[in-house]
Parts: C-alpha cells; structure tokens; sequence
C-alpha cells in the first residue's frame, strides 16, 4: 500500500507540473530542478510520504531501464553521414577532451581523497560523461550557430556509451579481484564484459534493425509495433549482454548506432514516441535521485566532497575541453561556452547506482557520495545558467554573423535532439 501510495503521489506531481510546463520554460527553472527538489521533498529525510531508497530493487531498474533507452536513442539518433561534416569539434571533445577530463578528475581524487588509482579513475569516469537535457535550451536556442549545439549535442549522445567500457574496466580495477592484474584475467575480462557488450549489441542492432526494416518495406509491421519492436531491441540486447556476462549498457549502446545507421526506415516515428517516454522516465529518475541519492548522503557532505563538486564541473572539463578545442580556430567566448555546458546527469547516476552495488569496491561509498553531490550541483547550477548564458552567447553570435568565415558559423546538417521540445520538432 505505502509503495502504492508513492507511485500515486509521483503521478499526481507529474500531472501538477505539465500544467505549469509552459510558463516554467520561460524561465530559469528546469524540470530536472523541480524533480529532484520534490524527490527530496516527498523522500525519507523531509516528508517520508514515497519510499524511496538506493536499496530498492525499483529503483535501480527506473535507473537502468532509463539509462538503456537513453543510450540506445542516443547512438540511434547520431547519423554518421549527416555529421561528417561536423565532425572535427565533436571527435575532439570525445577523443581528446574525454580521456583528459578522466585523468584531471582522477589527479584531483587523488589529491583529495584517500583513494588508489583504480578508485580515483573510476570516480573520475562516472563523472564524464554530460547530459545536455540539464541545460536542454543551450542545444535548442535557435540563437546559438547549429555547429556549437550540434557540437554539445554529439557529445552528450555519445559519451556515455564510450564511457561504459571505462567505468567496468575500473569497477575491475577498484574491486582487487582474485587474478587481478594478470594476463589471463584481462583477456577473461575484455572478452566477457566488453567483447560480448559489442558482439551482442552489433548482433541484435543488425538482425534486429534488418528484420524492422524489411517486414517495414514489405507493409507487415504496423507504426506503433515498429516503435515497440525497435525499444524492445534495446532493452533485449541489454538483458542479452547481461545474461552472456557481457555489459548491457555497451550492448544497448552499440545496437542503437547499428540500427540507426544501417536501416532507413526502422527509427520512423520511434523518436517522437521515445522523445516523450524517455523524457517521463528521466523526470522519475530525478525524482528518485533526489529522494533516495541525495537523502542517503545530504548530512555527509564535507569541504572536500564540496570542493571535488565544484572542479569537476569546471577546470576538470573545461581545461581538457579548451586543449582538445586548440588549433581549431574557435573564438575564446566559444571555448568557454562549450567547456562549461558539460552538466553531469542521468548517466552519472546510474553509473554511480552501479559503483555503489558493487559489492568488491572498497571505496563504493565515497564515491557515490562524490558523485551525488557533485551531479546536484550540477543539476542546479547548469540548469539555473543555461538560459542566461545562452542569451549572452547568442547576442555574441549576432557579431559573428558578420563573419561567416568563422568556423562557428560553419553551415552543418542538425541532428535530432534528445527530448527535443515540441514546439522544435520537425512534423512527421
């Protein structure tokens, strides 16, 4: 009944804010915000009226289940063809500018807490990858040149997949298993977790997608099955990864790139409908974030933790961000603009639910205390600056638009957006 009740409460809310959704967007107040103030609110540590905890089987698979399809749209959505031409700022960003982010936030753990390397990475890791649904006006504004959304767009699409290898990597690592270290334990390893992640995710992307695709062309599939059939290869090449000791979020990941870029007609009409779950899923995950996340760690913050937060979100990215940018000819305001939209999200948290259940890492605790607050800071301080931050840019783009040589305004195809707001999706 006390379960019952929570998920009446969370509905209710959901409704409560549609009704005011409108007004909202105008101003600095995001969704992500709301969620994660009222998560908080309703969670055990304020009203205690919704059983929320990390130890909850429900919400680690909210968590999960999020995160897959997140991750699958994601690599879906990216069409290699259209962003060959945009391809140098966000290539650079995510072969450059993410290993540096990994190794400042590791140098940093190390510096500030009692962590080994392996630990030290991880944290760094879960930390990487960004969300720009944070901060969804910055990717959205029709006032900021489509090659610098674009730019911040493909990366949030991406790194989270490339960071799944990494973070199981370091659980590894952090965990001190037995064998650890040899040869035999990393050939074991990369077969299983990663190797079985990419087979089954290349495995079910193609034969999945071929099976969509053709039965689409012949006129056998209805619409709404084709949307059903093509989520369902995302959450089957996860529990398929899963049950070959393989790592479902690569699996996802990758059966997401093969089937939005080996078929034509088997991601039509699937956007829009995953647009509008993914975005109701990621709200609940927020919401759930701030009531079982930031209740279970809101009275252990300390100087440290504090001060970790607050590098992560700036010289961590923005440093590695600058340098991966260098040469390319960009202006100084654009650098700037690109290092600071790399709020941290939905993958930290479900990376950081993953860490936390990993029974072998000594240091689980402290890192998802890290990781909350500094994803908290991050929700508030990003979503709180976008608008104001994307209007001053935006009046820098009318200065350059006397420039066209700039390679800001660079004329590029545009991607599809990670829950894109309705009023700026195309009509089917």
């Amino acid at each position: 009944m006390e379960q019952a009740g929570g998920v009446a409460i969370a509905a209710g809310f959901v409704v409560a804010y549609a009704a005011v959704s409108a007004r909202l967007s105008r101003t600095w107040v995001t969704a992500p915000m709301v969620f994660v103030a009222f998560g908080f609110l309703v969670g055990p540590d304020v009203l205690d009226v919704v059983p929320l905890s990390v130890d909850n089987d429900f919400v680690r698979a909210l968590a999960e289940l999020t995160l897959v399809l997140v991750l699958f749209t994601d690599a879906a959505r990216i069409r290699l063809r259209v962003l060959r031409d945009n391809r140098t700022l966000p290539t650079r960003l995510l072969l450059i500018g993410m290993p540096l982010t990994m190794a400042a936030g590791a140098l940093v753990a190390g510096g500030l807490f009692d962590l080994d390397l392996w630990a030290a990475f991880l944290l760094a890791a879960v930390l990487t990858p960004t969300d720009a649904a944070l901060g969804q006006v910055v990717v959205s504004s029709p006032e900021i040149p489509v090659r610098v959304r674009q730019t911040l767009n493909v990366e949030s699409g991406l790194n989270d997949g490339i960071a799944a290898p990494f973070i199981t990597l370091f659980i590894a690592g952090a965990s001190a298993t037995e064998g650890f270290g040899s040869a035999d334990f990393w050939v074991r390893f990369a077969a299983k977790q990663i190797g079985f992640g990419l087979l089954v995710g290349i495995g079910v992307g193609v034969v999945g997608g071929w099976i969509v695709e053709h039965a689409s062309q012949k006129g056998w599939m209805d619409g709404i099955f084709r949307q059903l059939a093509v989520l369902s290869l995302a959450v089957g090449a996860f529990f398929l990864a899963e049950e070959f000791d393989g790592n479902g979020f690569i699996a996802a990941f990758v059966a997401g790139a093969a089937v939005g870029n080996l078929t034509r007609t088997a991601c039509e009409g699937v956007f829009d409908f995953t647009e509008d779950e993914g975005q109701l899923l990621a709200l609940l995950t927020f919401m759930v974030f701030g009531g079982a996340f930031v209740g279970a760690v809101f009275r252990d913050l300390t100087w440290r933790v504090a001060l970790y937060a607050v590098l992560s979100l700036t010289v961590v990215r923005m440093i590695p961000a600058a340098i991966s940018l260098a040469g390319t000819h960009l202006r100084r305001d654009t650098v700037a603009f690109l290092g600071w939209f790399g709020p941290r999200g939905l993958a930290s948290i479900v990376f950081g639910l993953v860490v936390l259940e990993s029974a072998d890492v000594t240091a689980r605790h402290e890192i998802f205390l890290v990781v909350t607050w500094t994803v908290l800071l991050s929700v508030f301080v990003h979503g709180l600056t976008a608008t104001p931050l994307a209007r001053w840019y935006g009046r820098r783009t009318e200065e350059m638009a006397e420039m066209p040589e700039l390679p800001e305004m660079q004329e590029v195809a545009e991607l599809r957006l990670r829950f894109v707001p309705h009023h700026l999706r195309e009509p089917d």
